[in-house]
């Protein structure tokens, strides 16, 4: 009977629904109690117990993999971000490693116009305002008056300059790949470097992904560039933002605020500066809220991680 480490956060409240199909295939399954991901000392725990895993953003590192081969086959990725999983150890040690591509696209877009409203339209600050006894009308901004900035035009990225053209923003994109020069056409969009990015937009939205390219690529130098006054959004991955830096030009009045899903330590620990800065709107990693999407990955990841043991997934609805 081969055996299953099921850690992913998403997965575990409702996993009971879905042990039927491990039953089905005779699969043993492992459910640690996990606080938002495990971490490298915690997986080592388990290394060599488990032929397939189904995880969140546990750090699989090379020390980890390397203690789990040869019987570790397949890690399924519960959603998109494959950074906490060394790939390369992966390849090297003939370890799977899968995905649901193109998940969480439409409610993490979602999310980044609800940031965008908010603060142009200044709506948890009017409304702390009439809650705590006055009546201060904040000047606001129509969307169509203001410039958005998007770096990473992935499938996230695509989603929010959708979105965006609704409301009449003058789009600015920023990538290091190609980007389909219809789609740019059709949209509006005008690529630039990150600087001019950076020095043309009232509202700076992070959508790519983390790898070495990217790590700490909003840092002292690049926020030298932000116009005056304008919001960063993240909603990708903490460590694509040089947090310090980025709590410097909030402090500053360099940025005029920022809307934090994802953060480099996760949870945010207690005494960071950004808990207490009423410019900065925060959420716990959870821009990717959606119940359709959250079953379909569900199913999927445990789709892949059948198809990664050599298992037959034709009777699994996806």
């Amino acid at each position: 009977m081969k055996t299953i480490l099921v850690s992913a956060p998403y997965l575990l409240p409702t996993f009971e629904r879905f042990r039927p199909i491990f039953e089905q295939y005779s699969l043993d399954v492992i459910t640690p109690e996990v606080n938002e991901r495990l971490e490298e000392h915690e997986l080592l725990a388990y290394a060599g117990s488990f032929d397939g895993a189904i995880c969140g953003d546990d750090r699989y590192t090379a020390r980890v993999l390397e203690a789990c081969a040869p019987r570790l086959k397949v890690i399924s990725k519960w959603g998109t971000g494959i950074d906490s999983i060394d790939a390369s150890a992966c390849e090297r040690l003939g370890i799977k490693l899968t995905r649901t591509l193109n998940a969480f696209s439409l409610p993490v877009a979602d999310s980044v116009l609800g940031y965008m409203l908010a603060f142009a339209r200044r709506l948890p600050w009017m409304s702390a305002e009439v809650k705590s006894g006055r009546w201060q009308k904040l000047p606001g901004r129509s969307l169509s008056e203001c410039s958005l900035g998007v770096i990473g035009l992935g499938n996230v990225g695509k989603a929010v300059v959708r979105r965006a053209c609704g409301f009449g923003l003058r789009i600015l994109g920023n990538d290091i790949v190609e980007i389909d020069p219809v789609f740019l056409a059709e949209n509006g969009v005008t690529m630039t470097s990150l600087e001019t990015l950076l020095a043309g937009s009232d509202f700076i939205s992070v959508n790519c992904d983390l790898n070495p390219t990217s790590l700490h690529l909003i840092n002292p130098s690049s926020l030298g560039h932000v116009r005056p006054g304008a919001v960063l959004i993240n909603t990708a991955r903490g460590p694509i933002v040089d947090e310090p830096a980025l709590v410097q030009a909030l402090q500053s009045g360099r940025l005029a605020g920022a809307a934090l899903d994802v953060f480099e330590v996760e949870p945010l620990p207690a005494d960071s500066p950004l808990r207490q800065m009423d410019n900065v709107m925060l959420a716990p990693h959870n821009s990717n809220s959606s119940p359709t999407a959250w079953e379909h990955v569900h199913l999927n990841t445990i789709r892949n991680l059948l198809e990664g043991l050599g298992i037959s997934s034709a009777g699994l609805k996806i």
